[in-house]
Formats: structure tokens, sequence, C-alpha cells
């Protein structure tokens, strides 16, 4: 009995449709420039195996796709389109997720940071990022910690109550704080503040801070170069507005009810401008699950680079379509 074979030879290339987002991400994201730091990570640590420009892409498909690290590591093993766009083929051995736990402490926040600075400068150079109009907002981040273990050691120890002065001493996240937003609603944990350009609604500067950090203060962390800052009106009392005076921005905050500033009529407009940008933050996740601004802010930026590179995808169809019609 004759049996005849027929082998057929594919490639990753093939299995991914050209239209894929992941394809539109790949042409975006310009790793020439921050390339050399991820060069400097391996030389400096010695690491051996995947390079780190490879795991960079697994981090940030991570931050695009909201995944815990084992979610990470099967997608990676089973989804042909996350293989592409972290440069694997179909006969390499991806990471398991114990890697991804390494390589976050390999590129740390601090030099994260300067990374997302870098690409930032890239938007601002392709015109992308003008910092004529900047929306302001914090949005609360609430604390894995349950606080009975907490409470219980307060009363050991005998405090008298559990606030921001005790808790610390007592806490298993020592930078976590109790935060109060309209005098009725409070949380543990942290405070993210953002800063985003209204021409493109891409993030130009996010920070983490501790939950009893002010909106106002925390205006110096996200305080952009120049144009006029619309917040709301946690930003137009005295700490931003000195923060405003200092660099030259234009104040174009929403104003409290007593000021003599007032002006209804204008206040309604500025939250009327405000609204579609405070509604991209509505529903995002605010649960963390570390522990330390340092860890969180690293999410922070990881997440905001995955946030502008969907922005930008959506900017480059909407300029193709113009150019068609």
């Amino acid at each position: 009995m004759n049996t005849s074979y027929q082998v057929e030879m594919i490639s990753l290339e093939e299995l991914v449709p050209c239209g894929h987002v992941y394809r539109k991400f790949l042409k975006l994201l310009d790793l020439k420039s921050i390339g050399y730091r991820l060069k400097r990570l391996e030389s400096q640590r010695g690491a051996k195996g995947y390079g780190m420009e490879t795991l960079f892409r697994c981090l940030l498909l991570q931050f695009i796709e909201d995944l815990s690290d084992r979610e990470l590591e099967k997608m990676i093993q089973e989804n042909t389109a996350a293989k592409l766009f972290c440069e694997f083929s179909l006969k390499d051995t991806t990471p398991d997720h114990t890697v991804f736990t390494r390589a976050r402490k390999r590129i740390g926040t601090k030099e994260l940071s300067k990374m997302f600075a870098k690409m930032r400068d890239q938007l601002r150079a392709k015109g992308y990022m003008n910092e004529v109009f900047n929306f302001v907002d914090a949005s609360h981040l609430v604390s894995k910690a349950a606080l009975w273990e907490e409470r219980d050691e307060a009363i050991r120890q005998r405090y008298e109550k559990l606030n921001n002065q005790t808790v610390a001493k007592v806490a298993s996240d020592k930078q976590a704080r109790f935060g109060c937003k309209g005098k009725t609603k409070f949380w543990y944990g942290y405070k993210e503040h953002v800063s985003m350009d209204m021409q493109s609604g891409l993030i130009n500067k996010i920070a983490i801070t501790a939950a009893n950090v002010t909106d106002a203060k925390g205006l110096k962390h996200i305080r952009p170069k120049r144009g006029a800052v619309y917040g709301d009106k946690g930003y137009c009392i005295k700490p931003a507005r000195e923060v405003m005076e200092k660099y030259g921005l234009h104040d174009a905050t929403v104003k409290l009810n007593h000021m003599k500033v007032k002006d209804r009529h204008k206040d309604r407009w500025l939250s009327g401008i405000r609204s579609p940008y405070e509604r991209v933050f509505s529903g995002r996740d605010r649960r963390v699950k570390y522990k330390g601004i340092e860890k969180n802010q690293f999410k922070a930026f990881g997440r905001a680079i995955a946030f502008n590179l969907k922005r930008l995808v959506k900017l480059q169809a909407h300029d193709e379509g113009l150019c068609l019609a």
C-alpha cells in the first residue's frame, strides 16, 4: 500500500492577518530610541536567555491586555499574534511567569520612567502632543489590604485610632494611606494623578502618590510645560494655583462655589469640556495588587504606554480616513 505524506510549510507571518491590531502596534512602537537602555540592562546585569527588548515587549503586551503573569505566559504560548508581537517564532520556547517578575525588577521604575519620557518626546516631535490644552485629574487606587489585621495590631499596640498617623506603624503596606473625597468617600491605598494632552487624548504625565495627597498638591508631579490646565474643583485652591503661577500656566479650573471669581456659566462649559476625558478613566480597575509607590508607579507607566499606543492607532486610522475622504 502506497502512503503519501503532504508537508506544508507555514510561517508565523502568514498566520497573523495583515490588519491585526498587534501589527499596527509594531509599526507605531519605535524601540530604537530606548533600545540602548534595554541593551545596557543586559550588559550590566549579565542577563542570559531572553533579550530585554523581547521581555519589554512581553510586559507591554501584559499592560495592553491587562493580564496577570500566568495569563501572559499562557497567551504567549498559545496565541500566534502574541508570539509575533513579542518576536518569538513558532518553535521558540516562551517564558514562564517567573521570568516576567525578574524582568520588571531588572528594568525598574526609574528606568521605565525614562523610557516613557523618551516615547513622549517622540510624540511631541511628531506633533501629537502640543500641551496647549491640558486635562488633569486624580483617581483613587484601593490597596489589597483588608485592614483587619492592621486594626487588631493597632489595638494590641494600644493606639486609640487607626489613621494616617498610626497606620504606617502597623500596616504591611507602609506607604499606603487613607484618602477622602467629598467628605463621604473614603479608601485606603494610593492616588493616581494624570495629565493628558486634550488635542490628541494622549497621556503626558502620570504619577502615583499616597491617598492622602490632595489633587492640588499632586499637580506639581504632572504639570505640563505650558498651556492651560483644565482641572476640577480640586485644582482651584492654593497649592495648585501656586504651581500654575510659578510656571506660567493658564488656570482653566472649575471654581469652588464660595469663591468670588466663581462663574457658573463658565464652569458648566469647563465641566462639559472635561467630561469626555473623565469618562476615559472612569471604567478602569481601581484595585492595586502591588505594595508600595514604586511598584504601582511602574504599573502606571506601563499602562500609560499601552494606552498611548491604543490611542495612536485610533488617531492614525482617523488621519487615514481624512486622507481617503
